[in-house]
């Protein structure tokens, strides 16, 4: 019984996974993946700023006691 089970959970995926869904075109692959690498970049230099920033306040302030 769990075998008949199984095999049609599968059977079920593969049609969803074949006529069901919609899949990208490689364009759109391309340019989700440029925004997703510029948002990251973005990102790493906030981070970056904001670790020199922290750094250097932290340093003066450090420098008085």
């Amino acid at each position: 019984m769990a075998k008949f089970k199984i095999q049609a959970y599968m059977k079920e995926s593969y049609d969803e996974l074949i006529h069901k869904v919609s899949w990208p075109t490689w364009s759109e692959l391309q340019s989700s993946a440029i925004v997703v690498s510029i948002a990251s970049l973005i990102i790493a230099i906030v981070v970056y700023l904001m670790d020199i920033s922290f750094q250097t306040l932290l340093e003066q302030f450090y420098k008085l006691f």
